[in-house]
């Protein structure tokens, strides 16, 4: 899957649960959600996917334990930086829980298209 529809379809499906978990939950504005959902993963994203490209060739076990700890990483830098933009505190659940969601469904996506569209 190339850069640019990776991007898109992390913000197509993460923005979407940012903006349902901070509004119904957080009461926080749902334009202001929407952009912190949008924000967060400009930021996170373009890190990920760099970092995720120097194991491609390496043998798999080094590519799923980078993924696992990346993935992790941006879990955690996600729910931090949600906090400020979303008037959040990092004790507060709701940043982690809106952050391990979003990327769960990212990933469960952008492994069904990548399969659809033949890796």
């Amino acid at each position: 899957m190339r850069y640019p529809v990776a991007l898109a379809l992390t913000l197509l499906t993460e923005t979407p649960v940012y903006a349902a978990a901070l509004t119904r939950i957080g009461r926080v504005h749902p334009g202001r959600a929407a952009a912190a959902g949008v924000l967060v993963n400009l930021v996170t994203h373009p890190l990920l996917w760099w970092t995720l490209r120097h194991w491609t060739d390496g043998p798999a076990a080094a590519y799923w334990t980078g993924f696992a700890l990346s993935e992790t990483a941006v879990c955690a830098v996600e729910a931090l930086l949600l906090c400020p933009v979303a008037g959040l505190r990092p004790r507060d659940p709701l940043p982690w829980i809106a952050s391990g969601t979003a990327n769960a469904v990212s990933l469960l996506a952008g492994t069904v298209v990548g399969l659809l569209l033949g890796g």
